[in-house]
């Protein structure tokens, strides 16, 4: 899958990576930023610290992918720590943030750079997540990345919460984690939650 974009633009743009757990967001992210590194441009990644998942100095794919990153606690920090020559910025678990990443990501572009941002679309309950359809809705490249089911190896595109034994029950949008806790499920094979 190649997605054509400008090599030039006056202005900069907003380019969204989307999906479910497990469907390559964060490989995609490290792979246009590293692109970018090659063409030496200056690059900085943001991620919430809420995701300390891997690694907090680093945003880290499934995979084990990985590349350094700057741990912030609101996405206004971006504009603090933001410097001069920087020419793409990468945010990764876009949908923890608050709503205020839509005008943030507008603002960087606007100032001529380009924004990478990799995000959940849904949550474990199948609702979006967060600023994620705003962010799509005023982006002007949006990817939707696909899973692999591991029910029955179909295409998924939703996020299963798994139900784990002597585990409390949680049911709040927020649980960060990986395999432990979610499974990539197509749609025959998702399993929404009774809340």
């Amino acid at each position: 899958m190649n997605i054509q974009l400008p090599t030039v633009w006056n202005s900069g743009w907003v380019e969204v990576v989307c999906g479910s757990m497990f469907s390559g967001k964060t490989e995609e992210l490290i792979r246009r930023v590293k692109r970018a590194q090659i063409a030496k441009q200056k690059v900085q990644i943001f991620k919430p610290i809420i995701d300390d998942r891997y690694s907090k100095e680093h945003v880290t794919s499934h995979s084990s992918l990985r590349i350094d990153a700057q741990n912030i606690q609101n996405i206004e920090e971006i504009m603090t720590y933001l410097e001069d020559n920087t020419r793409i910025v990468g945010i990764d678990e876009a949908q923890f943030f608050s709503p205020a990443i839509v005008e943030i990501s507008q603002r960087l572009a606007n100032r001529g750079l380009r924004v990478i941002i990799a995000g959940l679309d849904l949550d474990y309950r199948g609702v979006p997540f967060g600023p994620m359809p705003l962010l799509m809705a005023t982006a002007e490249f949006v990817t939707k990345m696909s899973a692999i089911c591991t029910v029955c190896g179909n295409t998924a595109s939703r996020t299963q919460r798994l139900k784990l034994e002597n585990q409390e029950t949680n049911n709040s949008q927020v649980l960060v984690g990986a395999d432990e806790f979610y499974e990539a499920r197509c749609r025959r094979c998702y399993e929404p939650p009774s809340v």
